[in-house]
């Protein structure tokens, strides 16, 4: 929002535009990005005073565009689709070990089959239509759970009066795709286990015994490596779930150097009743008089912005006494308040004082600016008393306010100016109220206030400050919810992998533990056997593992907040928690096997 009167279109010191384009046919992005450049470069030629600083464009698609939604979607659903695809691997190492294990069983079977006639092809075909048969459930399955949690993308969208629609529908292209990937996985990890099922000699194998089949060995082997890769990916995925967990909680406990909590926001706009600028002010008067009278309210003010919230303002500024750097631009963010706007949002005033009542139209033009801005241009001295030329006057500073943050929870401190709403008039404010209990309990009762002075008003995007603060924070929550989600899944599909291939190898076993046992072993010997193989396994695959969740962290480590994508914590506790699943995994199959009678595992064929 911008002071009322000002010719933006002319005035070549804002740069508050976005531009929507369309390209031609035929010409490409690279193409159009290097046409507007040369563009840029001669209006920046032409006009040097107004184009300090970096002269560029960038052309983004659509869907990746830097502003809005789009700039946290377009990096946090490549990173979701990532993970998702690991969960899938695992899923898919699962389903290879189990078809790998009923070709092992099935070998007297499919040789019996082939010793009597029967084409390998058609045995083939069997099989891979049981893994298609498989693939096809869990796709049914995660179609249903997708139709479910499509319904729940709301819930991750900031709370607004705005028509504000995460639309996630589950269409054809989503019954299209999800058809294709259970066929790929079905056939590609299904296609291996039956080949090696028919690929079988049927003298070889019905001159052995079945617990001694070289098939069962070498896909004890194959078992291991897949329940590594298994570990190893689940390393990813839980260190990744950690680190946004990690991050979100961050927030939570994170001061933006003002306190949101027990803040209600109201909007109104004052430009459709026509009102001038000297009866929208004396309005503005009226309705902070109302509001700060009411029950329960603590203090109040208007602004023309909310800090972390969707708007924003910056200009071009002039500090008194300062020279800039060739190239050099001089612009800050600006948010025009009125008096009491730093008590209502408690943003401490280090030097100076706040806008008064009486900083109006027809005193002398003032500005309170940030620390960051202060010492940014004015570095060891103390800025109030200083002039700076902004909004096209020169004002007087009178106040240095702390840096807070304004657009976005990781950003640098950044310079800011406010100046006094009662000396610039613009027509759309926001009410930002404190209040003694809920905010949301004195929505009502400020909403009429305001409609007590003129009932045609419409009051709109009624919310509270954490909540409209909160738009910064939905990318982590979703980003926690559904990493967590993956990384609880990853969990429990690398334990069950890991028991099934301690299940497998102790069985194939059964004869060696007889004799051990036979021989005089303690069946706590047997235990400590048994788990140290699935101990082995963890620890190649967390060793595998662990590199490759650093280079997954880094990419998206912009994401993250408060936390380092190397954090020391994250990875100790994903190591500690996969050691404890891979001991409750092995656990089972290492006490049936210490309670195997020696006479019927001797035996045992």
């Amino acid at each position: 929002m911008f002071p009322e009167g000002r010719d933006l279109l002319e005035d070549r010191g804002t740069s508050w535009l976005n531009v929507l384009g369309r390209l031609r046919e035929g010409v490409g992005r690279g193409q159009a990005q290097a046409e507007s450049n040369a563009l840029f470069a001669q209006i920046a030629r032409q006009y040097p005073d107004s184009h300090r600083g970096e002269n560029s464009l960038t052309l983004y698609p659509l869907w990746r565009a830097p502003n809005g939604a789009n700039a946290y979607f377009s990096q946090l659903m490549p990173i979701l689709g990532a993970l998702a695809a690991v969960v899938l691997l695992l899923a898919c190492a699962n389903l290879a070990n189990l078809l790998l294990a009923r070709g092992v069983s099935r070998q007297r079977e499919m040789a019996v089959r082939l010793a009597l006639g029967a084409g390998r092809r058609p045995l083939v075909r069997q099989q891979l239509l049981e893994s298609v048969v498989l693939s096809l459930a869990g796709g049914g399955l995660a179609l249903l759970a997708t139709i479910w949690s499509s319904a729940q993308f709301m819930a991750f969208a900031p709370v607004s009066d705005l028509p504000i629609y995460v639309a996630v529908n589950v269409d054809r292209r989503v019954l299209v795709a999800t058809l294709g990937f259970s066929l790929v996985t079905a056939l590609l990890f299904g296609l291996f286990p039956a080949l090696r099922a028919a690929a079988i000699q049927p003298s070889t194998v019905l001159k052995e015994e079945a617990g001694s089949v070289a098939g069962g060995r070498r896909h004890g082997r194959l078992a291991s490596a897949l329940a590594v890769m298994q570990i190893a990916l689940s390393v990813v995925l839980l260190v990744s779930a950690g680190l946004f967990l990690r991050s979100f909680r961050a927030v939570g406990r994170f001061d933006p150097g003002f306190n949101p909590r027990g803040v209600l926001l109201a909007t109104y706009d004052l430009a459709p009743n026509s009102y001038t600028p000297a009866s929208g002010i004396a309005f503005d008067r009226q309705v902070l008089e109302s509001v700060r009278a009411l029950a329960g309210v603590r203090a109040a003010s208007l602004a023309d912005w909310v800090p972390l919230g969707f708007g924003s303002r910056s200009d071009s500024f002039q500090p008194e006494g300062y020279v800039p750097g060739p190239h050099e631009a001089v612009n800050a963010g600006v948010a025009l308040v009125s008096p009491g706007y730093f008590s209502t949002l408690q943003i401490p005033l280090l030097r100076g004082r706040g806008f008064a009542a009486t900083d109006s139209a027809d005193s002398a033009p003032v500005a309170i600016v940030s620390e960051a801005l202060a010492q940014r241009y004015w570095p060891g001295q103390d800025a109030v008393g200083k002039r700076m030329k902004v909004d096209g006057k020169w004002r007087t500073i009178v106040g240095i306010a702390r840096t807070t943050d304004y657009y976005d929870l990781n950003e640098p401190p950044a310079p800011f100016i406010y100046l006094p709403l009662f000396q610039s008039y613009v027509s759309e404010v926001t009410l930002h109220v404190r209040t003694a209990g809920d905010p949301r309990g004195a929505a009502s009762a400020i909403t009429q206030a305001i409609r007590q002075l003129n009932a045609n008003l419409p009051v709109f995007d009624v919310s509270t400050l954490v909540a409209r603060t909160g738009a910064r924070t939905f990318p982590l929550r979703m980003a926690g919810t559904f990493v967590g989600i993956f990384g609880a899944l990853a969990l429990f599909l690398a334990a069950i992998g890991l028991y099934g291939v301690i299940a497998y190898a102790a069985r194939l076993r059964t004869h060696e533990i007889g004799l051990r046992l036979a021989l005089g072993a303690q069946p706590g010997e047997i235990r400590r056997m048994v788990l140290a193989h699935g101990a082995r396994l963890a620890f190649v695959g967390i060793a595998i593992g662990i590199p490759a969740a650093l280079g997954a962290a880094q990419l998206f480590r912009s994401l993250l907040f408060g936390v380092g994508a190397t954090d020391p914590v994250t990875f100790l506790g994903v190591t500690a928690l996969l050691i404890f699943a891979t001991l409750a995994a092995c656990y089972f199959p290492a006490r049936r096997a210490m309670r195997v009678d020696p006479i019927v595992a001797l035996r045992h064929e």
